[in-house]
Order: structure tokens, then sequence, then C-alpha cells
């Protein structure tokens, strides 16, 4: 491969020649710093200017033009972030504008709109008036229509083209980040030389694309046209200029201009074939790598080609497509097949153009020839379907073995793409500590009405939210629904970004109709849907407060995490209040008794902009942790029902599952506190500890002695990379692009993330090439993957996933066991591993699929899971499953700059371990060895009893622990006399029992606390100088809420310590005549439980048979379903006791009756 090639990360706006990596985003911005150096090369004295709304695929253009400010301000392109889409596009066309009233500074200004499709939508008349009055002579206008074909991160399914095809826009439809660059430069020369504003189709494929590119200054050249006739006023935009003017200069000479333009600088080639084929293909964009692929696996080269008499022709402007070529290209043709993705705009003009010919082909696109479906408009299109209808045209033609053999494959490989969804599947859920996971809670008997906006996922959780609405029309579907509907209030969400964007003018139409209704305004101070973007213009509270009070709005409250952060300066609407978030159901509760519009403004930081603030030092750290001690948790999932939060994660433990907080994932939110449980513990103080990487031998960190055999590329060597959204599973993918890049080699990276940022699913497709020329897709084709590295099992076994998979794909799997989001609402959920892992297997075989703990080596290692990816990364590559060398993949490891030390150190622990798999057995056993156990990694009844007779010694004494062991033996006695010395009573009266026995009363809590095995596992998570503070409802000072009447908790200090060891030590007072909690209603309800299983156990005893086996079993289990303290027990015992009468029922039922023997 040769050296490595010297790269700086500046290189993709500094570098003037030679090869660049960049995103086709990153194009975007170095697209203007080129048209600026072109025009000086030209003498001209121009400016840039770019404003346009964020929103999938160009959700990122915004960060990347401020981050390249310095580089846009040396270059005089201004970059200005509009407040929504059409303003943006008035704003574009007063840059046209620039010095016709004899003021311009410059010789003219080039133009940059972008927007996502339904802000094409929203801004047709700006764009259509833009383009009637025209650009400037040194001008130009690009219209950057940023298209989700697929519905990804959207709420419809966009195609544009037909709305520039409507304001007579033309369009250039880039298949690639090389052809970004080249087609906007051609596509402002356009703009200038025609009058006509310039389209540019960019969608997820092409645009969120990383490639290494060629940025040669001479590799465009263009010429003016020597067979048009310009108008002596030319066609640029002028003053005056009447409007059927306009009109008639758009349809007779603009659109005339353009075409003659397109002829003199053809973007639309032959790519394969010669001219004498039979059988052509037309293609454009995305659908050109679509078809590059198909045709790849269809193993159709340049030769084969020559051989098939196929030829295949790149549209790059599919509107108004140029003539002259297109007749070229079809002369001599029998049959034209057409693929585009989504419906058909090429077609139509082919048909058009050749009607009338006697040896016009015939042409195929949507559909055949018989008018049956070929290529559907719906949804997108995938290579290995292209391939199979190409395929299958051309052996219409002919037989042709090899061929044949090719197309079977494929039809062989589509049968098995029908595949069910995965046991588990991983949607979007808010972050960890996300302001949404508390405000979009409403009150019992109310509903909520969706938006636009992070707050949209409120409708897959328990929410009672529903709707839907465009971006800006929030609340404006009450006005038409409430006049036929009973419900005599809603809210509606609204978020701040939203409201900036155009959503104020539905308040306005709320007030104005009269409905009654709350709008809820959620203010995260960021854009956070696309990346957490700050506001385009100045905006607050305060000034919400005021704006909507001036528009009409009654009643106004603000609800926040912090309410003490007000000056007594701010200035309020008058009447505002402020409330802790604590009591927004209340508050709620009151508003919606309230006639007219109210709103509820709630201002809490987007939990992933504080991080990243955190990260930059712009905003306060608070010096506070919360820890989980399990031993004192219950597992009820209160926590998690108060916070909604996925940053409390379940806990494997020798007593089941409990809680803990992923300290990575948690942005300090506190709101899990809120849970009605003693086990939160407040860390205040010290830090995080880091790794304990010098417990691992320090050969193992080393650089391994022998280098794996790199597999060889053969055209194209495909990988496909999943994780869970926020997990650093795109910064590998980017990692491995400018390794490639480094080593020369061609490279895509792909990430298809959607709503992936939002903990939910990502998957990245890396294709590798001998260079960069090579490089002719984005995706994965179906059943492609040469490589997975499976950073989520969850991800991996996806549907979609096992697509890109076939027998044979080497697959690296982290064995961690990342929960769903739907873990929250569900705290029993199982997490299917072995189906999981099974599913891939199926898939892949057996022996291609290893399995790692990623994850927990991660920890143990470095202190941050995070270094899981690269650990992974490491594994696959010592594997020789990795065509790039290791040189290359560290040296882009240390430009990223990142946590380079740990990356480096991770990727290289990984390859070792890919040798020497049996250290991990070696680190995982050392560390913590007890934490790894649990009740479901083994089914010996002896070793559950006797860990849970050890512990009620310590619990009580051991008397305590010999009247547990008396009715466990008795059970298990029982056992042993059915037939087949069954086992599952006794365990599970061994678990319930001992539960009900352990319950956590005062005693136990402070036991647990004091433990010095608990004192140890913090001292492990945090080092430095700490401090903890603990957090109770002691029956006797315990305050209550309100509202609900609930016990409130309280802070107590370290102090609280002392007590707890007196209590401790006092134990022994446990239900004697000393014992001071004995009459508290909680403690009557323990031993009132208890004694009636100890009955209940008795009488199982008696009845059990192989007859009701099954039903004695769950019920002398149900016990372990009363969990969590308090109110939360009783209403768990209370969720219980349909099913315990039931199955009283069931065991007493005769035996014809009972459930059979599972």
């Amino acid at each position: 491969m040769g050296e490595l090639r010297a790269v700086s990360l500046s290189d993709k706006y500094l570098l003037d020649t030679g090869q660049v990596f960049l995103t086709g985003i990153q194009a975007l911005v170095r697209l203007p710093m080129i048209q600026s150096r072109r025009d000086r090369a030209n003498g001209l004295n121009t400016a840039g200017y770019i404003s346009g709304y964020r929103g999938s695929p160009l959700g990122g253009l915004d960060q990347q033009l401020v981050a390249a400010q310095s580089h846009l301000d040396r270059h005089g392109v201004i970059f200005q972030p509009a407040v929504n889409e059409d303003l943006a596009a008035t704003a574009i066309g007063g840059t046209q504008q620039s010095g016709l009233s004899g003021d311009g500074r410059y010789d003219g200004v080039f133009a940059m709109w972008y927007g996502k499709g339904p802000g094409v939508d929203r801004s047709g008349d700006a764009l259509r008036h833009g383009n009637l009055a025209g650009s400037a002579r040194y001008g130009g206008v690009l219209v950057l229509m940023g298209d989700d074909h697929a519905c990804e991160s959207s709420t419809t399914a966009h195609q544009s083209e037909y709305a520039m095809v409507d304001a007579m826009i033309p369009i250039v439809n880039p298949a690639g980040v090389q052809d970004i660059v080249d087609y906007g430069l051609w596509g402002w020369a356009l703009s200038r030389f025609s009058g006509c504003w310039v389209g540019m189709k960019s969608v997820h494929d092409t645009v969120e694309a990383s490639a290494s590119v060629s940025v040669e200054p001479h590799r465009l050249k263009l010429t003016m046209p020597d067979d048009f006739l310009m108008p002596v006023s030319g066609l640029n935009i002028r003053r005056p200029d009447p409007f059927l003017d306009q009109e008639r200069r758009l349809h007779e000479d603009k659109l005339a201009a353009v075409a003659a333009f397109a002829r003199a600088n053809p973007l639309d080639r032959r790519v394969l074939g010669q001219s004498g084929a039979r059988v052509g293909i037309v293609t454009t964009g995305k659908s050109y790598l679509d078809v590059r692929r198909a045709l790849m696996e269809l193993g159709i080269d340049e030769k084969e080609c020559e051989r098939l008499g196929l030829s295949l022709y790149k549209v790059g402007m599919p509107w108004p497509l140029e003539v002259t070529g297109l007749k070229a290209f079809t002369a001599g043709l029998e049959e034209l097949i057409v693929v585009e993705e989504k419906r058909g705009l090429i077609e139509d003009q082919i048909k058009a153009i050749l009607y009338g010919s006697q040896v016009a082909p015939t042409v195929v696109g949507k559909c055949n020839e018989k008018g049956e479906a070929l290529f559907p408009s719906t949804g997108r299109l995938e290579a290995a379907q292209i391939a199979q209808a190409i395929g299958q045209r051309l052996l219409g033609r002919g037989s042709d073995t090899a061929l044949s053999q090719r197309v079977a494959r494929l039809d062989e490989l589509l049968a098995t793409q029908d595949i069910e969804p995965a046991v588990m599947t991983r949607t979007p859920y808010f972050c960890a500590g996300c302001p949404h996971n508390s405000s979009t809670v409403v009150p019992e008997g109310s509903r909520a009405l969706s938006g636009i906006g992070c707050h949209f996922m409120a409708q897959w959780m328990d929410r009672n939210t529903a709707g839907f609405t465009q971006m800006g029309g929030e609340g404006a579907s009450w006005l038409g629904e409430s006049r036929f509907s009973t419900t005599e209030h809603v809210f509606q969400n609204i978020g701040d970004g939203t409201y900036f964007h155009s959503g104020l003018l539905a308040i306005r139409a709320c007030v104005a109709g009269g409905v009654n209704m709350t709008f809820k305004i959620l203010y995260n101070d960021a854009v956070a849907m696309t990346g957490g973007q700050p506001m385009d213009g100045p905006l607050d509270p305060a000034s919400i407060s005021r704006q909507i009070r001036a528009e009409g709005v009654g009643q106004i409250v603000v609800v926040t995490d912090q309410p003490d952060k007000y000056p007594a300066s701010t200035e309020w609407a008058p009447g505002v209040t402020v409330h802790h978030r604590r009591e927004l159901i209340a508050v709620q509760q009151s508003l919606r008794e309230v006639k007219g519009v109210t709103a509820l403004i709630y201002d809490q930081t987007c939990a992933a902009e504080k991080r990243r603030r955190r990260r930059r030092g712009t905003m306060e750290d608070p010096p506070r942790r919360l820890f989980i001690n399990e031993r004192v948790c219950e597992g009820c999932g209160d926590c998690s029902a108060k916070s909604n939060c996925v940053g409390v994660v379940p806990k494997a433990t020798p007593l089941g599952r409990k809680r803990e907080i992923d300290q990575s994932a948690c942005n300090k939110d506190y709101s899990c506190l809120e849970g009605f449980c003693p086990s939160f513990v407040s860390v205040e103080g010290g830090s995080l500890r880091s790794g304990s990487a010098h417990t691992v031998p320090t050969e193992l960190i080393g650089r391994p002695v022998v280098e794996p055999d790199r597999p060889v590329i053969d055209d194209n060597y495909s990988i496909v990379l999943t994780g869970v959204g926020g997990t650093g599973v795109v910064t590998v993918g980017a990692i491995l692009g400018m390794a490639a890049h480094m080593a020369r080699l061609g490279c895509s990276v792909l990430d298809m993330a959607g709503l992936a940022q939002k903990g939910g699913a990502v998957t990245s497709y890396i294709i590798l090439a001998e260079s960069p020329e090579a490089i002719n897709a984005t995706h994965v084709a179906d059943g492609g993957a040469h490589l997975m590295v499976g950073c989520d099992v969850v991800t991996s076994a996806a549907a979609g996933t096992l697509r890109k998979l076939r027998r044979g794909t080497t697959t690296v799997l982290n064995t961690h066991e990342m929960m769903t989001g739907d873990f929250v609402a569900q705290p029993d959920i199982a997490f299917p591993m072995d189906e999981l892992v099974q599913t891939l297997q199926d898939r892949c075989g057996t022996e291609n699929v290893y399995r790692v703990a990623a994850t927990a080596i991660a920890r143990i290692v470095f202190g941050d899971s995070i270094a899981a990816n690269l650990f992974l990364l490491g594994y696959a590559y010592q594997l020789g499953r990795l065509p790039i060398p290791a040189t290359a993949i560290e040296s882009a490891i240390e430009l990223n700059g990142r946590s380079a030390q740990m990356n480096c150190d991770a990727f290289r622990l990984g390859r070792q371990v890919a040798v020497r798999p049996e250290v991990v057995d070696e680190w995982l056993h050392s560390q913590h060895a007890s934490d790894s156990m649990s009740d479901r990694d083994t089914a010996d009844p002896t070793s559950i009893i006797e860990y849970r007779r050890a512990f009620l010694v310590d619990y009580q004494d051991a008397s305590y622990a010999d009247r547990y062991m008396a009715l466990v033996n008795k059970v298990r006695a029982k056992d042993r006399a059915l037939s087949g010395e069954r086992r599952a009573l006794t365990v599970g009266v061994a678990q319930a029992y001992f539960k009900l026995l352990a319950r956590k009363d005062e005693y136990e809590v402070a036991r647990l606390h004091t433990d010095p095995l608990f004192h140890e596992k913090v001292a492990a998570t945090f080092e430095g100088k700490y401090r903890l503070r603990f957090h109770l409802a002691p029956p006797f000072l315990a305050k209550k809420d309100p509202t609900t009447g609930l016990p409130i908790k309280r802070e107590f200090g370290a102090w609280i310590l002392v007590l707890f060891k007196w209590l401790a030590a006092a134990r022994g007072l446990r239900d004697s005549v000393f014992d001071p909690f004995r009459f508290f209603s909680e403690r009557r309800f323990d031993r009132q439980m208890i004694n009636e299983y100890e009955q209940l156990v008795e009488q199982l005893i008696d009845i059990v048979g192989d007859h009701n086996y099954v039903d004695v079993v769950e019920l002398a289990r149900l016990p372990l379903q009363v969990r969590g303290y308090g109110h939360v027990k009783q209403r768990s015992a209370k969720a219980i006791e349909a099913r315990h009468a039931d199955l009283i029922a069931r065991v007493h039922a005769p035996a014809g009756k009972a459930r059979a023997v599972g």
C-alpha cells in the first residue's frame, strides 16, 4: 500500500490540490470557498451568502458552517442562519438584488439556500418569486433540497424535484461527494449564465456520506455556449421588471439558455459500455450508485457490458433533461431501462423526447411494457432489487449461462430477505436526563397533542400523547378538532425551536379561535432534534412569556428544574408564576380548568447540550453524582417510572435484577431521585474513577508482534458497523474512513442514523476499494457484508441489518446487554441475548460469530464503556478481517484527537484479546466476581438456598435462618418425591420466602448502607475527596406532598451513618416488644405477608402434584413481584391480588381442570 498519506484535519478546507477526505456536508461548506477562489482568479470581486433552516439530511450543515466560520470569513462568505426556510429564501433573493440600486459593494453575490423537503414546500412562493426575478450576472443561486426518501427521520417521505419543476428551477442530482463539489460549481455557473436559480438534490446517501475526493483546482473547466443568442438585455435580474415579462423570459429564454449551457458543458455522460449497445440504462443521483452496485452484484463490468451489449448513462441534470446527449446515447438501442427512486422524472421526459422516432427503443421504468410494476415509486430502491430486474430483462433477450447463475443467486438471496422482526428492537428514546422525560407528562384524564421535535417521541411512551402536524402548525389542528370533540381541553407540546420558527402564529390562531387548550412550550435552550444548534435569534423564557401575553394568552406559568436561577429583575409578563418541576402535575391540573388559551413554559436545558457545554467548559458541571446501593434497591422500577430515564439501567445480582446508574450516560438530571426508594446516594465532590489499566499486563496494551494477513480487496470490501446513538459508534466509522484515506484506499462511509442520537439504532456502512475512483456505492448491498462489527447486539440482529449479512460474514459481537427504552416501562423485561445471538449465527454461520464482553472489559480496564468500540475494531483487525493497515487506523485515532491514548490502547488490547481470549475470563472473574452472579446464571437449588441462608444469618441471626431452612427443606423434600425429582417449586419458594423474610425495614436499610461492601463499591467508582448524602423518608420525619398526600424524601448528610450503625446493631430488636417500628402499617403488612405465605406453602405441599405443578410454582413465586417501599410496595401487592385469587382457585381445582404441566 506504500507510505501513508500525510493528513491534517484542516485539509478539508485548506488543501488546494490532491485528495481530501470529507463528508458531503463538509463538501457543501467547502463549495463557496472554491467558488470565491475561482472568482478571484477570474478577476471578480464577489461575496458569498448562505442561509436556510436545518433538517435531515441537511441537519448538520449549519453546525459545520459555524465550525468553519474563520475559513468562510477569509473567502468573504457570510452564513446567516434563518428563522425559517421561506424567510431564508427571501433573503437569498435579496442577495441577487445587491447592486441594482447602484450601491453594491461587490461585483455579485453567489448564494446558497438549504432546507429539508417540507421546508422546500413551505418556501414555494419565495422560490418561485426568486426564480422568476432571476439571478445576478456574477451572483447565482443554489437551492439545496434535503430529501428524506425513506422517511428515516421525518414525518413524510419527501421528493422535492416536482416542486422545483413547478417553479421551473433546473435540478442537478449528485451521486456522491465528488459530484457535490463539481455539480455545485457547475450549478452556480449555470445560474449566472441562464438567470435561473438551480436546485441541487441532497439525499442521505450522498450528502451524509464521506469519501476521498479530488480538489484539483482545474478539475472543472467550463465554456460558454456558442449556439445560443443571448438577448441584448441579458437574462439576469433587473429592475423594473414587469411580472409578465419575467414569465416570458423564464419560459422562452432562460430555459433555452439552460439547455445551451448543458450542451456546452455536459453533466450527463455514458459511464459504461459503448455506442452500438442494444440495451441502455439511464439513472441519476443515489439511484446511479444503486445501479452500479447492482451491476457489480451481477458481475457486469466494462468488459461484460460490451459482451452483453449493455450501456449505462448517468444523468447529472434530471430536469430539464439535456436532449442532444440523450439522443446520442439512445441511438441504436432496442431497450432503455430508466432507474429512478421515488416518482419518475426522467422517464416521461425521455418518452417525450423520443416520441415519434421510428427507431426509438422500448422505454421501461416505473412499469414494464405490460404496465406491471418494475421499479416502485414508494420507499427506497435497493441494489439487489435493481440487479434482479436488470438481470431478468437481460435474460429475457436471450440465454446466458453466467448471467443466469448470478440472477439465480440473487433470486435466492431476495427470497431470504423477508425477515421477521427481532425479539427485541431498539426504538429511539429521550436521552438520559432529557427535559422531555418530565415535561411531556400529563395529568390523568388529560391528553396531549404531539408536534415536531424530540418530544414527538412521547407518542410511543406512556404519555397519552398522539397526533401529528407540520412544523409550526402545533395547536392549529385543535381549532378544527375541538368543534367536533367531547374533550374540553388538550395540552399541545411545542418546542422552543418550532416556536421561534413559526409556531407563534399557531398560538395566535388558537387565541383568535377561542379554543380551550394549554400550550406547553418546551424551552430547552437548543434545537435539539438536529444536533443541539443554538436558537437562530434571541429567545428566553421571559421574552416568550411577554410575547405570548401580547398575543392574548391568558394564564402563563413557568415550570423548571431550578426555580431559584431567575434573578429578581427577570422581566416576566404580568402574573407569571414560577414552579419546581415536582409541581408539574398540579400546575397542569389547574391550567386545564382555565377557559381559553393558557401556556406552560417548561424551562430546562437539553441534556445532550448540557453534556456538550460542560465538556467545553461553558456550563457549570455540578460536582454531584448519584449512586445506587444495589442491595437496598428492590428492583421495583419506581425510579424509572418517575424519571423516564434510560440512564437507570438493570443490574444483575445474586438476588435478582436491581438498578444502577450508567455513569457514562448520566447527564445529572437527578429526577430519578423522585423514585420512592432509599437506595439512592448522592456522591458530592470527587470524580469518576478512571480505568484500572495498570492492573493489565503492559504487554497486552503493547502492539502485537504478529501482523495478521489482511484481506485482499476484490472490487469492494463492505463493512457493517452497528451501535446505539450517543455511544461513539459513528466516530469509529469516521476513524475507519480517515484511515482508509491515509492508506490511499478508496472509502465511503455512510451513517444510517435517523433518530439514533436519541438512543436509537445506528448502522454505518463502510465500503473500501483500491482507489477512490473504484467506489461506486455508499450502501452495503443486501447479503454483501464481508464484516460486521456489532457494538450493539440488538441493532446487529435487527431485520434491516440481517439483510446485509450472509453466511460467511464475519461478525465480531459485543455481548453487553444494553437494554432498550422499553425497560423504563417494563422493569421485568428480559434481555434475549441467546435468541439474538442465535439469529446472527443462523444468518452468518456459528463459526463466523465471535462474542466478546467488550463493554465489561472497557469499564474494567479503561473506566469508560466508549472504549469498547475501538476494542472490537482491534479484535476484528487481528482476525484478519480489516484491509486497512493498523498504522493507518492508529494514525487516524490520533488525528481524531479525542481520548486518543485510550482509544489506541483499546484497539491494541482488542488485537491481543483476539489472540489470547482466555485473558478475558480471568479479568471478568477477578473483577467483582459476585456482581456477575445472578439467579439466572445457575439453576442449582443448593447454591441459591445457601446464599440466602448465609444472608439471613447476617440479616438477623442463625435462628432466623433456621426458620427459613425449615420451610425450604420441606418443599425440597416434596419436590424430590414428585415424578422427575423436580426443583422449580424449591427454587421458587427459596427465592420468594427469602424476599419476605429479608424485608428491607429500617434496620436492614441501615445495615446495608453501613456495609463495608457498599462503601468499597462507591470507592471503586469514585476517587478524590467526596462525601455521601442519603435520601430518605423516615416514618417519624417525612412530610407529605400536598397534592398527592405521599411522603416526601429528605436529604441527610453523612452524619446519618452514625444512626445507621446504631440501627444496624439494634436489629435484634426487630419484631420484639422493644421494636419502635413494629406498629407502623408497613411493618404490620410485612409480618402479615410472611405469616400468610408460610401457611400457603404448607397448603401447597399438601396439594401439589403433576396436574397443578406449574400453577403452584407460579403461586409460590408471586411475592417476588411485591417490591418497593411504602406506597410503591402496597401498589405492587395490590397488583397481584387478582392473579393470586385466580391461582388459588386453579391449584385447588380437580386434576382435569388444572393447567397442563408446562
